[in-house]
């Protein structure tokens, strides 16, 4: 056999593991939340946009959520502001929100547009100020820690994304929300892609992390959870740190009826289309 031939076969040999899987997602809507550590790479994020754009050109509807939290650090340091936490949580006053917001409805939302733009795509940037698609409600911690203007939230209302999806249109939005009084709050970008998810009754919601998904007490990668698996896996310590609160966002996106949620690593070449058009995919999936 030729190497022109073998290419071929290798080619359909691809296709023909792909096409279940895309006609699976035909018309569906798949929310990815973009994480702030994965976008600190051009090649990276150059990927990431091809795969956006590929989703959109097969008939899937991807919607983009993105995070900000590194670049969020890096401006309040160059403007001299200092960074408080509670518990990872960033204390947000009125000047540190003003800038949150310009980092995130600005400079990170205009920069994966134009990222996906200028791989063939058509990607709107937009907020959950836009059309009230979501408004927040301040966060209250039962230690009664006051974080400012963080939030959480409170009502989705799709009409913008109804209006936009199916249009050959990519949206990215950013997870800054009205709240009471007209105020701006920042929301934790993954409760806000589950928020958005959830509201649109998406087939799927990736969470692109800087880890392979959830992992097993040997380090091992676990392909599939059930959302009763979770609190097991938590008492007994597999599931620790930092994941917690991931595989509680999952839980939370389901529970508003999402069909079921991915955590898998962003900085993985092409980790999108791996875990939605292969039969092995790239993470954990889990679902009802």
């Amino acid at each position: 056999m030729t190497d022109s031939a073998e290419s071929a076969l290798a080619s359909a040999r691809i296709l023909m593991q792909a096409l279940p899987h895309m006609l699976r997602y035909d018309e569906a809507i798949v929310v990815v939340k973009y994480g702030g550590h994965a976008m600190g790479d051009d090649e990276v994020a150059r990927n990431f946009s091809r795969d956006m754009v590929l989703l959109e050109q097969s008939g899937v509807n991807p919607v983009v959520v993105h995070g900000g939290g590194p670049q969020i650090g890096s401006m309040l340091k160059r403007l001299g502001v200092e960074s408080r936490f509670a518990d990872g949580l960033r204390v947000t006053d009125g000047e540190t929100m003003g800038i949150v917001e310009m980092v995130l409805a600005g400079s990170i939302n205009k920069q994966i547009v134009g990222y996906i733009n200028s791989e063939g795509g058509r990607a709107i940037g937009l907020t959950g100020k836009d059309g009230r698609m979501l408004t927040a409600k301040k966060l209250e911690r039962p230690d009664g820690v006051d974080l400012g203007y963080v939030g959480e939230p409170d009502k989705v209302d799709t009409t913008v994304l109804d209006q936009v999806l199916g249009r050959e249109l990519i949206p990215v939005l950013a997870p800054v929300a009205q709240g009471p009084g007209g105020a701006s709050f920042n929301i934790n970008a993954d409760t806000f892609a589950g928020a958005i998810a959830g509201a649109l009754g998406a087939k799927r919601l990736l969470f692109l992390t800087d880890v392979p998904g959830v992992l097993d007490k040997n380090k091992e990668l676990i392909r599939e959870l059930k959302v009763s698996d979770i609190p097991g896996l938590i008492a007994d310590g597999t599931i620790t740190g930092g994941m917690i609160p991931k595989v509680e966002t999952c839980m939370y996106a389901i529970e508003r009826g999402v069909e079921g949620v991915v955590i898998l690593d962003g900085k993985l070449p092409h980790a999108v289309l791996i875990e939605l058009l292969t039969d092995h995919g790239a993470g954990t999936l889990i679902t009802r």
